[in-house]
């Protein structure tokens, strides 16, 4: 495909469906008491339609794997693996963090502030 509308079109379909998919596995999961889908798929096919969604819009939007230079393209790949790499290991950290920490009563953490002084 070359830098036409056909590519941007494409590249907007994909990622539009894309997105619904994943907006209605989540609504599906969440609306199921997140027993259906199970866990575990949800776990592996977000992280995949992510992933699919990247690749779609690199290619079709930002056009890469079509210039010659092909060490930039390779720069800018690497690049956003280890942006996003960061951004969701860092949000799984901290929501872990959040979950860890709010496993307590409120009561027990006014409590544990109160002994601390802190309160």
């Amino acid at each position: 495909m070359k830098n036409t509308k056909s590519s941007y079109i494409t590249g907007y379909v994909l990622s539009t469906l894309l997105t619904l998919t994943t907006y209605v596995l989540v609504s599906v999961h969440v609306n199921h008491d997140h027993s259906y889908p199970s866990d575990h798929f949800m776990m592996i096919i977000l992280p995949v339609l992510a992933v699919v969604q990247m690749f779609v819009q690199m290619i079709l939007f930002l056009h890469l794997g079509r210039d010659k230079k092909l060490k930039w393209n390779s720069y800018t790949f690497v690049f956003a693996v280890i942006t996003v790499l960061i951004v969701v290991i860092g949000s799984v950290w901290i929501m872990n963090n959040l979950n860890y920490r709010m496993m307590y009563s409120p009561k027990a953490i006014n409590q544990y502030l109160h002994d601390e002084g802190d309160l």
